[in-house]
């Protein structure tokens, strides 16, 4: 009798006989040989990461650079200076006595300048301004100033007049907040400045652009520093270009986190800078608003029309505005990182004709739509590109990968329909798993931690706590899409080829399984592009690399046009080559934004007890899942045929469970005295109620935190008859604690009822259009939050009593929660009495009011420590800190309001 035969999928030959394909494939991996690809590529992403993150320049002294270098000996000797001087808030003595330190150094950068460079140092004094930005933070607000200070220190070629009327703006801020020295924000950016000005003024004879030193005040205020120079100060106008240096954290690398909006600037940065540092994906996120911060490139960039670029450290973004942000935390080679790029690209830029003439950073209609992307490898070498370049690159991928995948669809049948959908499963139930074990430990943590964020001050922990269950999860997930795919692809094997013995057919049946699953990693990075194209995402070049890079490697390796086309496993030459690159130029980059979500939950209750305690663990726990099901996916199909899986499974749980054992335990503290948990401690007096109506004011100390988690365990170290609980709400105008701790007890010293502010209503018109007078009267405050009541007011106008300067004027404000709130900050000459026009809603004068609703709340912060307080301070203990924002009151501080009707 004849044999049947057919002809298999994928094999260009006759099979007839079951001796011919019993030795084919083997579906059989060496558990040690996965084991080690695995161990190989954490130790390969780690060395990544250590490379471009932890690699700093060695300090260089005085006599190694010459008078026209960078040293960081020299830098850190401003940083000593400033940090010595304590906290120096606007309006502190401290701050004084910094602003005379910075003006000294200018003096004398001035005498020993090349004498063929014209230095000019200015102390320029601000008068009032209200700053209005519309965006980010600031929706809803207007930051009023006063009485503010700035070093403007300004470097041009002497016999070149045409630089006089073009500069290059370098700022930063020598303010702190109240509760930090700021070594890192931004004492540290003052030094570099200070350093870069001394050697820039032995190169700028041959500049064809002046180079503005602007020390400022007031940034930490609302940005208004930047807001005041910009619109007050006659230099302003010759600016053509912003840079501003800042610090998210203390020391590492500085990168850039914002750049544009026209792209020149970045594109002649990558050409010149010595350690190019940044990337596009924490620009992404920054302007998203999913971080919670502002610096000064806002102003230039929203008020000024500039274009430029934004720096900032971010190391140890834990100690972010707290005690922590000190001296001994700076790593050496900070400030020769950012000194050595910043001096290369202002000696590039100040000696270019393309700014000069305006061209360079002209944003037209033309270039406005076309922004750079831009990210470094290695620190080492920066890549940009332009976004119109990105659209075409990336529209010729996603139509070039549609179209394969379209192809094999078709020729491939119904099968291939079924083997896809069966992958696109795989990619869910991986996500699904991954996502659900990982979230599940985020809400275990505050049941059986201490804190709801136990790995703050060892962000390794979270490796244990959440990537070992995220891991497990997806390859749980995908373990299960694999037994699928298999047993569909063996009962398709079993209708088309049915003289092959069951044994092959199960071989093939997992190896075509296997091959599936690393394409359905393809098939997630494609759309992820598919969607960042859309949305025009700056970071959608890293979908485009891990889509790219694996298919290209699958495609060289595993596709062929031999004879012998039957299901084969994959090489592991595949996966290492295919993943050589998307690891090199991101995953680094994912460790080290894992590091600075973690150090953010530090300050991630904006309203202290106003979200779940396991909110921020869930954040953290979402973002390692994420991380896990991207960039593992490839890896990930490799363990199934191999005798790793119960292995690995095990080795995970392991994992967890010490990492786990080790929180419940307390051997590693949520906390430590160099990462502390950030607290506010306030002497808080309340004199709220009607106009015209006297009340006795009351008093106690509020102790609240901005970091997830009840105060239990350091109310029991302090004592001082502190009692918590949701009961004790306290609404701090620009913020509100749904959970605090109190204590009444030695409240009333230390205060005096003449310091209580006071709202007093003078005229009430309602002829017509309603119209109310209020005085407002700070007293000893220089630093004050009023918010009004959008659901009946309209407009206001607000005016200095003193000098009769208005301060606040007519024309549209933006509201947020039914609320517009003014953020006073001045210097210790600053006004302290007010007249507020109010303009009601004409819809609201025939509505009747309902007695007793707010229509003003007002804060004033006073930074003087009462006994009650200042005894608290002492007993802190040493892991806590007190955390300073422009929101955040100071430590004694008054509250008023004004209610309807009159």
């Amino acid at each position: 009798m004849r044999n049947r035969s057919k002809k298999i999928p994928g094999v260009d030959k006759e099979i007839g006989d079951e001796t011919k394909v019993k030795n084919v494939v083997t579906a059989k991996r060496s558990g040690y040989a996965i084991l080690a690809m695995f161990i190989f590529i954490i130790q390969g992403i780690w060395a990544v990461h250590h490379y471009q993150f932890e690699s700093l320049p060695e300090p260089l002294s005085a006599e190694q650079v010459g008078k026209r270098g960078f040293s960081e000996v020299q830098a850190m000797k401003h940083v000593v200076e400033l940090t010595q001087l304590g906290p120096h808030p606007v309006g502190s003595d401290a701050l004084e006595l910094g602003l005379q330190y910075v003006l000294e150094v200018a003096e004398e950068i001035k005498k020993t300048a090349h004498w063929e460079v014209d230095v000019e140092v200015d102390l320029f004094h601000a008068s009032s301004g209200a700053n209005i930005l519309v965006s980010g933070l600031f929706k809803g607000k207007t930051l009023v100033y006063s009485d503010l200070k700035h070093v403007v220190l300004k470097i041009s070629p002497k016999y070149n007049s045409e630089a006089e009327d073009s500069a290059i703006l370098v700022s930063s801020h020598i303010d702190t907040v109240f509760s930090a020295e700021g070594a890192g924000d931004c004492s540290s950016c003052v030094a570099v400045m200070l350093e870069l000005a001394r050697g820039i003024s032995h190169w700028a004879h041959g500049f064809k652009n002046s180079v503005i030193f602007l020390f400022n005040t007031g940034e930490e205020e609302g940005l208004n520093g930047a807001h005041s120079f910009i619109t007050q100060h006659p230099w302003s106008s010759t600016i053509r270009m912003a840079i501003d240096l800042e610090a998210m954290g203390i020391g590492g690398p500085s990168a850039i986190f914002q750049a544009g909006p026209h792209p020149w600037a970045i594109e002649n940065f990558a050409l010149v800078a010595k350690y190019p540092s940044g990337q596009i994906l924490a620009q992404d996120l920054f302007t998203s608003g999913l971080v919670k911060s502002a610096t000064d490139f806002q102003v230039y960039r929203e008020v000024a029309g500039l274009s430029g670029l934004d720096f900032a450290y971010a190391d140890n973004t834990a100690v972010y505005h707290t005690k922590n942000d000190k001296l001994k935390l700076l790593k050496p080679g900070s400030l020769q990182h950012l000194g050595e790029n910043m001096l290369a690209f202002l000696l590039h830029t100040a000696a270019s004709s393309q700014l000069s003439n305006g061209k360079a950073m002209a944003v037209n209609e033309k270039s406005d739509g076309d922004a750079a992307i831009y990210f470094d490898i290695l620190g080492t070498y920066m890549v940009v590109f332009r976004q119109r370049f990105a659209n075409m690159l990336y529209n010729s991928v996603i139509m070039q990968s549609i179209m394969i995948w379209a192809t094999s669809v078709v020729m491939g049948g119904s099968p291939a329909t079924s083997s896809l959908a069966l992958s696109v499963l795989g990619i869910l139930l991986m996500w699904i798993f991954s996502l659900s074990f990982s979230i599940g430990v985020a809400f275990i943590l505050p049941l059986v931690s201490s804190s709801p964020v136990p790995f703050i001050s060892n962000p390794w922990l979270v490796g244990g706590l959440f990537a070992s269950p995220a891991f497990l999860g997806a390859l749980t997930g995908q373990h299960i899409s694999y037994l699928i795919l298999k047993r569909y692809i063996s009962r398709v094997f079993s209708k088309r080829m049915e003289t092959l013995s069951p044994v092959v057919k199960a071989n093939w049946a997992k190896l075509e399984a296997e091959r599936s699953l690393y394409k359905s990693g393809l098939l997630q990075w494609l759309f992820l592009l598919i969607v960042g194209n859309y949305f025009k995402v700056g970071s959608s070049y890293i979908a485009l690399v891990w889509l790219i890079s694996p298919a290209f490697a699958y495609g060289l390796l595993e596709a062929t046009l031999s004879s012998a086309r039957a299901p084969k496993a994959l090489k592991t030459i595949t996966l290492l080559l295919g993943l050589f690159i998307p690891f090199l130029i991101s995953g680094g980059m994912f460790i080290r934004l894992a590091g600075t979500v973690v150090g953010m939950a530090v300050r991630f209750d904006r309203n202290p007890g106003g979200t779940p305690e396991w909110l921020g663990s869930l954040i953290v726990a979402v973002y390692i899942s994420a991380v896990i099901c991207l960039t593992m996916v490839y890896l990930l199909s490799y363990i199934h045929i191999s005798g790793a899986k119960k292995l690995i499974a095990m080795a995970s749980l392991i994992v967890f469970g010490l990492s786990l054992s080790v929180v419940i335990s307390g051997i590693i503290p949520p906390f430590t005295e160099d990462i502390s948990r950030a607290v506010n401690i306030v002497h808080v007096v309340d004199a709220s109620g009607r106009n015209g109506e006297y009340k006795e004011p009351s008093s106690y100390i509020s102790f609240f935190s901005t970091t997830p988690g009840k105060l239990t365990k350091e109310i029991q170290h302090i004592g001082e008859g502190f009692e918590c609980g949701r009961e004790n709400v306290a609404d701090f105008v620009t913020f509100t604690t749904t959970y605090s701790c109190w204590t009444k007890d030695d409240s009333v010293i230390g205060w005096s009822k003449s310091d209580i502010p006071t709202l007093n209503v003078e005229r009430d018109l309602r002829t017509g259009e309603r119209v109310t007078q209020v005085t407002l009267d700070t007293k000893a405050s220089t630093r004050w939050s009023l918010a009004i009541n959008t659901n009946k007011i309209e407009d206001f106008r607000l005016k200095d009593v003193e000098n009769g300067e208005e301060l606040i004027q007519i024309g549209a404000k933006s509201a947020s929660d039914g609320w517009h709130i003014i953020q006073f900050s001045g210097g210790k000459n600053a006004p302290k009495r007010f007249d507020l026009t109010l303009y009601w809603d004409n819809n609201q004068t025939q509505v009747t009011i309902v007695d007793g609703e707010i229509l003003l709340k007002l804060r004033t912060d006073v930074d003087q420590l009462t006994p009650k307080v200042k005894r608290i301070l002492e007993k802190l203990p040493s892991w806590c800190s007190l955390f300073g924002k422009s929101t955040s009151p100071h430590t004694l501080a008054f509250l008023n309001n004004l209610r309807v009707p009159f």
